[in-house]
């Protein structure tokens, strides 16, 4: 009788054992790239943000290794309810592992909800809202490119350093115009400076005429654009019609990409300010992997800040997985071990994922070139300055995460 339990609890033993050993050494990992597919976002992330991640499959060199590795994208349509719906399918019956991308903040939102539900991972590259690092963290997400937070003292405070010190914005109505008008006042503000008006217009707007009015009126010397793509490149194209720029304001794009420069066009663009974390020409590593991006894109275009976050959070995910020898299905847990290990990329750098989910790299001021100084197509930016990384987002001490309190 003894012996009989004895070979139950040892046969037992075993089978845990083998099935323990065959979910660790899981190595079957499902991407879904979430994005703007054809709308106002498309440009600066939409379809080069699933080549940015194919890429990223690509230079893991997992699959030679023996993992398998698919891709999916999907096309939230910028709505909140359409964005959480797909996650939700992707995540509860197509078995999706990582969410990448998902530009728009107010569909980040409420894509960050529902992966923490359902224990997926979350590496957003294309929403701004310092929310997601804030009071609404998950030890699901990270948030891996640039902020609200960022760029508002990036730009805001070197503008009011250099003389603009009355602002008005012109606010995109929905949580990331929120969140960049927020954390811009809060800067303008700290550093001697005040707001003298704001309007909110529609998101994917046509006509800024009256909210252009608004602000001319407000004799503001600095008209701060709380918006992004589309709504940015058309209320610069309208201030410079309405002869606002010679009327001695200035534009502060609080968030311009390179695609949004390429729509506006140099004449019109020269002398913007603005804050990125990644530009193509910046460096030899930054060139070779945007000249590789460009070959693969129908428009030739080298890849957007946010197009590079995508490869270079799926890059420190894939290390990660590596590192755990498997087991790609245990969202908090993945995440926890990027969070444990240094990223090191090509393109953003080197710097931590720290305990909100925030991941800390260098931040770059740079200037909209003349048409003159431009050598090329593309190139658009000259570097005016750098935040150190430890100084670009908002520190920790300032945090409203729960994960920062535990």
């Amino acid at each position: 009788m003894k012996n009989r339990i004895s070979a139950l609890l040892l046969g037992t033993a075993l089978t845990l054992a083998t099935g323990d050993l065959a979910f660790a050494q899981d190595k079957t990992v499902k991407i879904g790239a979430l994005s703007d597919q054809s709308g106002l976002y498309a440009d600066l992330a939409g379809p080069g943000s699933t080549l940015a991640a194919q890429m990223a499959v690509e230079d893991s060199g997992l699959t030679a290794k023996g993992w398998k590795i698919d891709i999916i994208s999907g096309d939230h349509q910028n709505k909140p309810d359409v964005g959480a719906a797909i996650t939700r399918q992707w995540l509860d019956v197509d078995k999706v592992d990582v969410i990448v991308d998902v530009p728009n903040s107010g569909v980040a939102l409420a894509v960050n909800h529902v992966v923490k539900e359902r224990n997926g991972v979350y590496i957003n590259s294309g929403a701004a809202t310092s929310d997601l690092t804030n009071a609404q963290c998950s030890p699901n997400t990270v948030h891996w490119t640039y902020d609200t937070y960022m760029l508002a003292h990036a730009t805001g405070r070197a503008l009011v350093k250099a003389g603009g010190d009355a602002w008005f914005f012109l606010t995109a109505d929905y949580a990331f115009g929120a969140a960049l008008e927020r954390d811009t006042t809060a800067v303008v503000l700290a550093n001697g400076g005040k707001v003298v008006g704001s309007a909110r217009h529609p998101l994917n707007t046509s006509d800024f005429s009256s909210f252009l009015l608004m602000a001319q009126s407000s004799k503001a010397k600095i008209i701060g654009l709380a918006n992004a793509s589309g709504d940015t490149t058309n209320a610069v194209k309208q201030a410079a019609e309405f002869g606002i720029l010679k009327g001695g304001q200035k534009l502060a794009a609080l968030l311009l990409l390179l695609t949004d420069v390429k729509a506006i066009g140099l004449e019109t663009a020269q002398g913007l300010n603005f804050t990125e974390t990644f530009y193509w020409d910046l460096n030899d590593q930054t060139r070779g992997f945007s000249k590789r991006f460009a070959a693969r894109m129908k428009n030739s275009a080298p890849p957007t800040m946010v197009q590079a976050g995508v490869y270079s959070g799926l890059t420190h995910y894939f290390k990660a997985l590596e590192a755990m020898g498997g087991d790609p299905h245990d969202g908090a847990k993945v995440v926890a071990k990027m969070k444990e290990m240094p990223t090191d990329d090509s393109l953003l750098g080197k710097g931590p994922i720290r305990a909100d989910g925030r991941k800390i790299h260098p931040a770059y001021l740079f200037e909209v070139k003349k048409p003159e100084e431009s050598n090329g197509p593309w190139d658009y930016y000259k570097l005016v300055g750098t935040t150190p990384a430890d100084e670009a987002f908002r520190p920790l001490s300032e945090s409203a995460c729960p994960l920062v309190r535990k």
